[in-house]
């Protein structure tokens, strides 16, 4: 008489044992990543900026802010790295941005996370720029992961013409979409990113990649943004940029409402980021961080970004976030917490992050190469500095005139020339800028990042231990990078050829 108890005792433990398994099973987060374009340290109101973005501040506040997060110093790499999880020295890209007229894009046996989010059901949308070439049909963004595409290709172009370079530039999918002509883009891109919520399916996962135009050059803004400023700033570049920053701020807001609404809010990760530092030239501001977009200071490669989403820990809502993070770890996080396999990429560069940003351990990255480009303009080199490199042990033989970073720890070394490396205030403060008193032959730098986050105080001269070993890690990068891709113009790209539209041609 025993047998039947077990075997009804071994039933109902089975039963139970899938039961769990289940509910222990959910469902795959909705995914919100929001790019904004050279948006600056200091163009956030959390930040302590007169820009007034109140969506912006309210989703951080509510969510993680990422206070030790980087990016890389212009466009196309950031988003190499965020498509790829591998750095810039790794995919040819680690020169310059890709310009409308070379034949060069994202490598083609590089596998995205829209490929990968892909593999485990996710719808995949992009809305907004793509700069990771075109030249190839198997380029576009419909061809690298991403079910539809609405933006445009290159960058810098005219918000409300949508014309770069001699050429029209704005897409539906792989159509040239030419009735949006005259329509500012930051609202297009609003209200696309709003219809592909109002109508997606929330039992399917959904992947929206939205990185906005704004707020990259030329100055363009709807005049009423700009007047919400005339008694704030005075200085013309800078008030049309936060106005610029504002009408962004209103766009997000538009589209996370539509978010919160919807039946995916309680199931959706926000990520929000820059894709480098602000461009002084142009009416941003990394105060008070060193230097601006292009160069490989802190205020060209540390970017503003949070998390927010229901799914985070209830103790670190809220919070601020000192772990260090990359663009780059973006891949493997997103990847992972959709429950997707990192199997089938080439070597990753990055780290799963989400267990440090959702519940505040620590960040299993404890280095980061900020860049090595060998093609960037040298800096001179004078007879003068030969006494200083015979401070550094040559036999590390890495060629410090070379254009490269990288942080282990709390130091960071930068290499050659950096870039710009004054310290520059937003007009509104009335503060004068400071300009560095470096030798003109200078080519190596040390700073403890966390000490002094700001780059005022160089190290080289007094910690030459750390300087070998730094340079000996960057040179062990060096031999591990590939040649760099930056072809020259190809003339058959001429928008001329193609409709008067930038279109592949090969």
């Amino acid at each position: 008489m025993a047998r039947p108890v077990i075997l009804i005792v071994l039933h109902v433990s089975l039963v139970l044992a899938i039961l769990t398994t289940l509910v222990s099973c959910e469902a795959p987060p909705h995914i919100l990543f929001i790019l904004a374009d050279d948006y600056g340290w200091h163009d956030i109101g959390y930040h302590g900026s007169v820009l007034k973005t109140p969506n912006l501040d309210k989703l951080a506040a509510e969510g993680v802010k990422l206070n030790n997060y980087y990016v890389q110093p212009i466009c196309t790499p950031t988003r190499s790295q965020l498509m790829t999880g591998r750095y810039q020295i790794h995919t040819g890209l680690q020169h310059g941005v890709i310009i409308p007229p070379q034949p060069n894009c994202l490598p083609l046996d590089e596998v995205t996370i829209a490929q990968k989010l892909k593999e485990v059901g996710y719808s995949t949308h992009i809305v907004g720029k793509w700069h990771l070439g075109f030249y190839k049909e198997a380029c576009l963004p419909t061809h690298r992961g991403f079910d539809s595409f609405f933006g445009y290709l290159n960058g810098a172009e005219d918000y409300y013409t949508h014309m770069v370079w001699g050429g029209y530039d704005l897409r539906k999918n792989e159509e040239v979409a030419r009735k949006y002509s005259g329509q500012y883009s930051t609202m297009l891109f609003a209200k696309e990113a709003q219809r592909i919520i109002e109508e997606h399916d929330p039992k399917k996962p959904l992947f929206l990649y939205l990185p906005f135009q704004s707020v990259h050059n030329p100055l363009q803004v709807p005049q009423y943004y700009i007047n919400e400023y005339e008694d704030l700033i005075q200085d013309n570049q800078r008030r049309v940029y936060a106005a610029m920053a504002t009408c962004m701020d209103e766009a997000i807001g538009n589209v996370t409402r539509t978010l919160r609404k919807s039946e995916m809010w309680n199931n959706t990760i926000i990520v929000f980021s820059t894709d480098n530092g602000g461009q002084i030239l142009q009416g941003g501001n990394n105060w008070p961080l060193r230097g601006w977009k292009a160069s490989l200071w802190e205020g060209g490669v540390r970017g503003v970004g949070f998390v927010n989403s229901p799914l985070l820990e209830d103790n670190v809502k809220g919070t601020v976030n000192n772990e260090l993070i990359h663009v780059s770890d973006w891949f493997p996080t997103l990847v992972s917490v959709s429950g997707g396999s990192l199997n089938g990429t080439k070597p990753l560069d990055s780290y799963n992050q989400w267990q440090t940003i959702s519940k505040g351990t620590s960040s299993p990255r404890v280095e980061l190469l900020h860049n090595i480009d060998q093609l960037y303009p040298p800096q001179p080199q004078k007879s003068s500095d030969s006494s200083n490199l015979t401070r550094w042990d040559k036999s590390f033989t890495f060629d410090t005139s070379i254009h490269a970073a990288l942080r282990v720890g709390d130091w960071k070394i930068l290499t050659g020339y950096p870039g710009n490396g004054s310290w520059i205030a937003p007009p509104e403060l009335g503060k004068l800028s400071i300009h560095p008193d470096d030798k003109p032959d200078k080519t190596v730098w040390l700073f403890n990042i966390k000490e002094d986050p700001d780059e005022k105080t160089d190290l080289s001269e007094s910690e030459v231990e750390v300087v070998n070993s730094l340079l000996k890690k960057l040179q062990g990068y060096y031999l591990t990078s590939v040649p760099v891709s930056f072809p020259p113009p190809d003339p058959r790209s001429n928008p001329k050829l193609h409709g008067g539209a930038w279109s592949p041609w090969e």
